[in-house]
């Protein structure tokens, strides 16, 4: 507890999230919708609390809005008469008078937060990232090694390493390099066949955080990003730098992180959710995820359809948020947020449906991501004529149809 007194924790969620258009059309990342009820940053926040830290700052920039609206209402769950805070933070532009650069330039921006409350450690973390995780752990790992820096790494096939920032260590674990998505990762010592891939999360001495993006700041060939900057140079400098090994909460053999930042992954992390066993644990009560939770009715499924050929709501492998109706519709493999609503004869098939969706009566849904609000109109197909699809909407590399709430469905 005493080590929590002497910790300040930095999230960063100001980033466009380019890659998840047009998901990140109007909102930033970490408030796009996850699993039926979440948000992305819900799954970092979580963690916190789990861990027990409750002294926390959010960097926003980008369509933070729906960011800032999320954070009032899932996450006023500390007590600020304990010391206890969950703050959100635009870009100041007190002394310098422009938007983040990178996420070193976005702790630069704000050192007046350490300058105030000045804490022995600075966690850092991202706030687009799904996984669990006891980040109290690795602040004790930081303080045995007596680190300047501490980076989490989570351990890949080395040949499925290249599209990472990857750390090389030494048989103590002592970062001895670092590579920007190598062509060629370097295993670890002992394992040739595995590399340590970064995970954005990072513990700091203070005054040595300090002192490194203030150095970052004048260097205008900088990128002033931590990956790509800030821990090349601290080992150059054979400053104390080391590589934390990630251990997993979800309590399943295979260690689960993921970085949701393209369309795919995305859509391949929340179709694992409803799966028999799904690797992610959404159900554990040893490591809760909160959220704000909608006032919406239960959920049913009913009988639907017209006189003399009326059927039951059918759902199966899907994920069934508060407020849904299905009625006499088929739903198979899919995620469905509050509200949404499957008419009569439709079908609806590994996809996900964000809040207040409408499915009309015989529609077709296959392999597609729908955006809050959207109505599909009655006898609509979506995901079953790729070059139809792709007239109309964005589709992924894998062939997801994104549907956004900015578009008129009409029937060709």
């Amino acid at each position: 507890m005493d080590r929590l007194r002497k910790l300040t924790t930095l999230i960063m969620a100001g980033g466009r999230g380019e890659r998840l258009f047009p998901l990140t059309r109007e909102k930033a990342k970490p408030a796009v919708t996850f699993g039926g009820i979440y948000k992305i940053i819900d799954f970092t926040l979580s963690n916190c609390i789990n861990s027990g830290i409750r002294q926390i700052y959010v960097l926003t920039q980008y369509g933070s809005f729906s960011l800032d609206h999320h954070l009032r209402m899932a996450w006023e769950v500390v007590n600020p008469e304990m010391g206890e805070y969950i703050y959100s933070i635009p870009p100041q532009q007190v002394t310098v008078n422009r938007w983040y650069r990178g996420t070193a330039d976005s702790i630069y921006q704000n050192i007046s937060i350490l300058q105030s409350e000045r804490p022995d450690y600075v966690l850092i973390l991202s706030g687009d990232h799904v996984y669990k995780m006891n980040y109290m752990e690795m602040l004790n790992y930081h303080i045995d090694k007596r680190a300047d820096m501490t980076a989490a790494s989570v351990e890949f096939p080395r040949l499925e390493s290249t599209g990472f920032g990857i750390l090389h260590v030494d048989e103590d674990n002592r970062i001895i390099n670092f590579l920007e998505k190598p062509k060629d990762p370097p295993g670890l010592p002992g394992n040739p066949d595995v590399s340590l891939a970064n995970m954005g999360i990072y513990i700091f001495k203070t005054e040595v955080l300090v002192q490194e993006v203030i150095r970052d700041a004048r260097l205008p060939e900088s990128d002033h990003d931590f990956g790509k900057n800030i821990i090349p140079s601290m080992v150059q400098r054979a400053m104390r730098v080391y590589s934390y090994s990630f251990r997993d909460e979800n309590k399943k053999e295979v260690h689960y992180w993921r970085d949701i930042g393209r369309i795919d992954a995305f859509y391949d992390a929340n179709m694992d959710l409803v799966t028999i066993d799904p690797v992610f644990n959404l159900y554990d009560p040893d490591w809760p995820i909160r959220t704000y939770q909608r006032q919406c009715p239960p959920a049913k499924t009913i009988f639907g359809g017209d006189p003399g050929h009326i059927q039951a709501g059918l759902a199966e492998d899907t994920l069934i948020s508060n407020g849904c109706i299905i009625s006499g519709a088929t739903v198979k493999r899919s995620i469905l947020s509050p509200n949404v609503r499957v008419d009569y004869y439709a079908e609806v098939c590994d996809s996900i449906l964000f809040d207040d969706v409408h499915i009309g009566a015989r529609a077709r849904v296959r392999r597609a991501i729908i955006e809050e609000g959207v109505t599909v109109p009655p006898g609509f197909s979506i995901g079953y004529d790729r070059e139809a699809d792709v007239r109309r909407f964005p589709v992924s590399e894998s062939g997801v149809v994104i549907v956004p709430n900015n578009i008129d469905l009409r029937v060709e």
